[in-house]
């Protein structure tokens, strides 16, 4: 069935791969991004953009009004716009801090929330939030990130509860190694932040690990793999609640069951 979806962070990677694929699905695609100038090939494929900044309040209202104006309607919400704010507590302000947890979190739960009364007045919705493997495990110089990612993963859960009574889905994609721009734009300034500090060695070693990673076809998966499992979530009548994608996603949430936290610290040490 033809369902009218909204998918933020839409001007690139995930979201806009994940935008085009369920276009082509038949449904009718929201392509919500501040870099609206990023999703002409979302209009040119037979979705629609509109301007959205997941930390303005005014920006989240004016987008779903407008979609409910020409549509009637909102079936899906895909949180998927975040990004990673990467270097040591230490180095990282409270402004970037503060930031992170606006976009990754906070945004998400207000775009979640301006959606909410009318997919209850409809009942029925599917909400789709990107996490990541990051929000299971924990990394060198990632603790914002990490902390961000942990604590959508509850949000979510508490979520899904309360939904149920209203016929609500709420489904979690964790995905590993993606193919996008997310880590291009992670090493310089985790260089600046660290120059000349207590943490300038280390954050050296991250951001060429980083850089090495990304550079790596083998170590990363192309962003269809993301799209699949949103049009497997969007065709469900009863989602599963995680959907685990990408390189080495399972093997590494296995081994942080398996392995106690010091044996796991070890290895992704190593891996750094």
């Amino acid at each position: 069935m033809k369902k009218v979806i909204l998918i933020t962070g839409a001007s690139a990677g995930m979201g806009k791969d994940g935008a085009l694929r369920l276009i082509k699905e038949g449904h009718i695609v929201y392509g919500g991004a501040r870099r609206i100038n990023k999703m002409q090939d979302i209009i040119d494929a037979g979705g629609h953009s509109i301007e959205l900044d997941v930390t303005n309040i005014d920006s989240i209202k004016n987008a779903v009004n407008t979609i409910i104006r020409d549509q009637g309607r909102i079936d899906v919400l895909w949180n998927n716009a975040g990004y990673s704010v990467t270097g040591a507590v230490e180095d990282v302000s409270y402004e970037d801090a503060k930031k992170q947890f606006e976009v990754n979190l906070f945004g998400l739960s207000e775009v979640t929330k301006a959606v909410l009364p009318f997919m209850r007045e409809q009942k029925s919705g599917t909400i789709i939030n990107t996490s990541s493997v990051g929000g299971k495990i924990f990394s060198p110089l990632g603790a914002w990130y990490h902390a961000t990612k942990h604590a959508l993963e509850g949000w979510s859960d508490s979520l899904r509860i309360e939904l149920k009574p209203f016929n609500i889905n709420v489904a979690i994609i964790e995905p590993g190694g993606i193919s996008t721009e997310f880590g291009n734009v992670l090493y310089q300034p985790l260089i600046d932040r660290s120059k000349g500090g207590a943490y300038e060695e280390i954050s050296k070693k991250v951001a060429d690990s980083y850089k090495a990673n990304y550079a790596d076809p083998k170590r990363l998966a192309p962003t269809s793999v993301v799209s699949d499992v949103a049009v497997r979530i969007i065709n469900s009548k009863r989602p599963k609640t995680r959907y685990v994608v990408g390189y080495m996603s399972k093997t590494t949430i296995f081994m942080r069951w398996l392995l106690t936290d010091r044996m796991f610290e070890k290895i992704i040490v190593k891996f750094f």
